[in-house]
């Protein structure tokens, strides 16, 4: 184990943060520019148009330019955590992990995101063969985002209800039911959050009985205990499955899956090593 002041900042960590931050200050730039980096550097589903295989990687350096604490949480995990993960594996090994159950989390959360979006694509699918007032009142109700204008929503299915046999509703809400698919297809995720929670658990692993202090509610536990509440419920919220729910529950738990798979390895080679080593 590396030696230094358990609260000093060690090099792979600092150059991680320095990384986030850069594009994080750079995406706002591009933004005002009307460039939106996310776009090209955030992670999309793998079966929307706009994946890129080097997102897995890309998609760990960028953050929500309108969430600053998104970023700030992330940094200060990364700083808490992945600090003393470094000092007592290595720069080497921690880099490793670090990309490693990134990719991870990400892969996990849009392997997910596809199962989970199946039903929507099924309703899609069904309603375009049988378009009608019913199905897409109930369509709207299960599928559209939050965001969507309600009133405005409303005002058509009033116009609708009073004209069932225009077709020119039928043609409209076809539309409507393209662009919620669309959306719900192309959305990005963004953030360091997944390799956070394989660090996490890699430090409740490593060191569990290391007291931590939970920020909401203000409660010390030791670190084993921190990690399975905490996995506890990244579980319970993944399976809920809310649709307006915008947090990569999986991707935390995808983390936390490839870093007891990795540190597993590392454990079974290291004995190796002790062994045959002279």
């Amino acid at each position: 184990m590396n030696s230094g002041s358990p609260y000093s900042i060690t090099p792979v960590v600092r150059t991680l943060i320095i990384i986030c931050v850069a594009l994080w200050l750079l995406s706002i730039g591009a933004g005002e520019s009307g460039i939106d980096l996310s776009r090209y550097l955030g992670l999309f589903n793998f079966d929307s148009p706009f994946f890129q295989p080097w997102q897995l990687v890309t998609h760990l350096f960028m953050h929500d330019t309108k969430e600053p604490f998104h970023l700030f949480f992330n940094m200060l995990g990364l700083w808490m955590f992945g600090s003393s993960l470094e000092r007592f594996w290595g720069s080497k090994r921690f880099l490793i992990y670090f990309l490693i159950t990134g990719i991870g989390a990400g892969t996990v959360q849009t392997t997910v995101t596809n199962f989970q979006f199946r039903p929507m694509l099924e309703a899609a699918n069904a309603y375009n063969m049988h378009p009608n007032y019913i199905s897409f009142d109930r369509f709207t109700t299960n599928y559209l985002p939050g965001s969507y204008d309600n009133e405005q929503l409303n005002e058509f299915m009033k116009a609708w209800y009073y004209d069932l046999k225009n077709p020119g509703y039928v043609v409209e809400s076809k539309k409507l039911v393209a662009e919620v698919v669309e959306f719900r297809q192309n959305t990005v995720n963004v953030g360091a959050s997944g390799s956070l929670y394989g660090l996490l658990l890699a430090f409740g692993m490593i060191f569990p009985n290391v007291m931590i202090m939970m920020l909401i509610p203000p409660i010390p536990m030791k670190a084993k205990y921190f990690v399975m509440v905490f996995g506890a419920i990244e579980l319970f919220s993944g399976l809920r499955n809310n649709i307006e729910d915008n947090v990569a529950h999986f991707a935390h738990l995808g983390g936390m899956l490839f870093g007891i798979i990795l540190i597993l390895l590392w454990k079974k080679q290291d004995r190796k090593r002790n062994v045959f080593m002279p």
